[in-house]
């Protein structure tokens, strides 16, 4: 009885064919129905399938040539490598030849195949001649385009997979995909059975290349093949959406920038070079879109590398998560689908001229990072009151320093420090800087607006500080868990806001206020040089630092340790110190205990910075933590800082106090009081809440 002859629409095609692909696409056909009465397309001329005969040489690819079995019906797919053509001969070479004199005695050529774009170009030639070396056509006036599945299969290269159900590991390699399934062949290995693969239940998938995981998620069993040891397996991904961050209330703004940028990176399944473009833009993530049934993105993919590419040729590189898939329709009626992606990791300065970028789209005064001319910035810090005459005493006696710092900090845009600028006409009405002074903490500093200006450049500032914030605290590179800020807390202001932020939070763990005394050592102290038994100061061991855990969960149960790296494993941390030095900056910090009998009385932390860095000098001074209150005499606290002003061989020691109380209890004089506020970055959407209501009433 004769089969019926069934028409056959290709999945797994694309335009060129590697030795992977090859073997897909053989695959494929052997999955199919035979090519014996194909579905007419669309006509095709013959000088078009000479052209493509012609680059598909050029390419150094192949076609398919289609054999039917003689007697039983069943057809195999040859692969040939058209020679050059210009009339109406073809003339082809087997790409591989075993075998092929046993095909021939019983199968007979029946048509061939050629890749054109999305589709293929069917062509039912004469047959000239065929031997173990090659075959030979006459080309009809006319061929046909015939139709691809509707979603196109990507042949894959060097991808493993892990497949996991129940505790149950199988490997093997993901042989093609599509956007919406995976089809992979599996081994078993002794004592493993495929029995023991349930395909009623879910299966956990992770693709990997040599070097990481590329992808993991949920998926389904739509069909396999059968075999003992190998088994082919067709996966389809239960979510099309995935959560990569905590959700939040408070997001990046999305830019639509003119012209619009391109992403471009090589496919980490197929290694083919992608250029796809970009619907919309933030500093931690951005949209695409794709032809819908020739995509190549998968949601929970990870892009290790690849390029926001802008027509100015402007140009960053990042590593970015594909978090969604949408499918839209648009008002003419096409057909395509928007990718979301999420920034994993970013150079730190291509990061700095991408937001820098988004802000100026979003407000064209707002600056970050840009060129400053420093004379009108210093106009500007003296205009403002920022530096007032108590204050420019100390700026005074090392002006030549600090300037010589703030030429580094603002022309060289160095890793370490952003500033942000609000200027309309050429004239500075808002400034704010941070600097990374601890391993994950940045310090914001130096916020000064025009009174003119003060409600809207002020809060503006704070806006565009906060949204920067949003941007980068989860990208590596930018070491961004903690926002730190010194304020004094009779300043209206930064008590408005910082204060008002952290009495909002209302959580230590989320915002945190620790108050510090600031003084000078008096001058008669400082010839005391000796300290007599039973106190003695060690260099701080980690013991010592969960003493101190003790005390500040106690005190604050806040996150000053974890802000300021006082935490028992930060003891000896120095990289952030080798990063200020490769930069051209110096960053020195010391970690002593003052100890009576050998137990722990306070935590002192000398810092020693370039002159400048902070105006305020809080970046250059000695903090103390006094831990027991009761058993610690304040002359026995100055012979330690004079010890310690000996050693750091520093001009002038500006000191911080913790806590408060206790120069207080001891009558220490001290010269005005600190807050020192802590953000947790992942409470962002508590500090935004708060922030855009003041925001309301610019």
């Amino acid at each position: 009885m004769k089969k019926k002859q069934k028409s056959l629409k290709l999945i797994n095609f694309v335009a060129e064919v590697d030795e992977q692909e090859k073997k897909a696409l053989s695959r494929l056909v052997k999955e199919r129905a035979d090519f014996g009465q194909q579905e007419k397309g669309k006509a095709v001329s013959k000088k078009h399938l000479i052209n493509k005969l012609n680059y598909t040489n050029f390419q150094d690819k192949t076609i398919l040539i289609n054999l039917r079995h003689a007697k039983y019906g069943q057809t195999i797919i040859l692969h040939a490598k058209p020679q050059p053509c210009s009339g109406d001969r073809l003339d082809c070479l087997w790409a591989e030849t075993d075998g092929i004199q046993q095909k021939l005695k019983s199968y007979k050529f029946e048509s061939f195949f050629v890749p054109d774009g999305q589709k293929l170009l069917l062509a039912k030639p004469e047959l000239i001649d065929i031997s173990e070396r090659g075959i030979h056509l006459s080309l009809p006036d006319t061929c046909y385009k015939v139709s691809s599945r509707k979603r196109i299969r990507h042949a894959c290269q060097g991808i493993t997979v892990q497949l996991i159900q129940d505790s149950m590991i199988f490997s093997g390699s993901l042989l093609d995909f599509s956007a919406i399934s995976f089809h992979i062949e599996l081994k078993s290995s002794p004592p493993q059975t495929f029995q023991w693969i349930n395909p009623e239940s879910t299966v956990n998938i992770i693709l990997s290349d040599k070097l990481e995981a590329l992808y993991t998620g949920e998926c389904k069993i739509i069909r396999q093949t059968w075999g003992r040891k190998t088994r082919k397996f067709v996966l389809e991904p239960l979510e099309y959406k995935m959560q990569r961050y905590i959700r939040k209330e408070y997001r990046s703004n999305r830019q639509t920038v003119t012209p619009s940028p391109n992403i471009i990176f090589k496919h980490p399944f197929t290694q083919k070079i992608i250029t796809l473009k970009i619907v919309d833009l933030s500093g931690s993530g951005f949209s695409v879109k794709e032809d819908e049934n020739n995509a190549v993105l998968l949601p929970g993919m990870i892009l290790p590398s690849l390029e926001l590419s802008f027509a100015t040729s402007f140009k960053v590189r990042c590593k970015a998560q594909v978090v969604y898939r949408k499918a839209i329709a648009d008002e003419r009626g096409g057909n395509w689908v928007k990718y979301g992606l999420a920034l994993l990791d970013m150079d730190i300065q291509h990061h700095v001229n991408l937001v820098s970028l988004l802000h100026q789209a979003d407000d064209p005064n707002s600056y970050v990072c840009s060129q400053v001319d420093l004379d009108d910035l210093w106009n500007f810090f003296f205009e403002t009151g920022f530096i007032y005459p108590d204050k420019y005493e100390f700026i005074q006696r090392n002006k030549a320093q600090i300037k010589k710092t703030y030429e580094k900090l603002y022309n060289r845009k160095p890793n370490i420090a952003r500033h942000f600028i609000y200027q309309d006409k050429g004239q500075i009405l808002g400034h704010m800087a941070m600097v990374r002074f601890y391993e994950n903490t940045w310090m914001i500093h130096h916020h000064a607006a025009r009174k003119s200006a003060l409600s809207k450049a002020g809060l503006v500032m704070l806006n565009q500080i906060g949204n920067f914030t949003y941007d980068s605290h989860r990208l590596y590179s930018l070491h961004m868990d903690f926002l730190i800020c010194y304020y004094r807390p009779e300043n209206k202001f930064p008590d408005r806001v910082f204060g008002g932020a952290a009495k909002n939070i209302n959580d230590p763990k989320g915002c945190t206020l620790d108050s510090f005394v600031y003084f000078h050592l008096p001058k008669d102290i400082e010839n005391e040089l000796s300290l007599l038994e039973p106190w003695e100061i060690t260099k701080t061991q980690p013991e010592d630092l969960f003493e101190l855990e003790g005390f500040y969960a106690s005190e604050s149960g806040g996150l000053m340790l974890n802000a300021i790296d006082l935490e028992p494993n930060m003891a000896d941390n120095d990289e952030l110190a080798k990063e200020y030095k490769k930069l051209g900056f110096t960053m020195e910090r010391f970690l002593f205990s003052l100890k009576k009998k050998g137990r722990v009385k306070a935590i002192i932390i000398v810092n020693i910075s370039d002159i400048g860095l902070n105006l305020s000098f809080l970046t250059n001074s000695v903090k103390v933590i006094v831990m027991d209150s009761d058993d610690l005499p304040k002359d026995i606290l100055y012979r330690v800082l004079s010890l310690i002003h000996k050693r750091t061989g520093q001009d002038n020691i500006h000191i911080l106090l913790y806590p408060t109380s206790y120069a207080d209890n001891q009558f220490i004089p001290y010269e005005k009081v600190y807050n020192l506020w802590i953000l947790n970055t992942q409470y962002s959407d508590q500090y935004f809440r708060y922030t855009k209501r003041l925001l309301r009433f610019v």
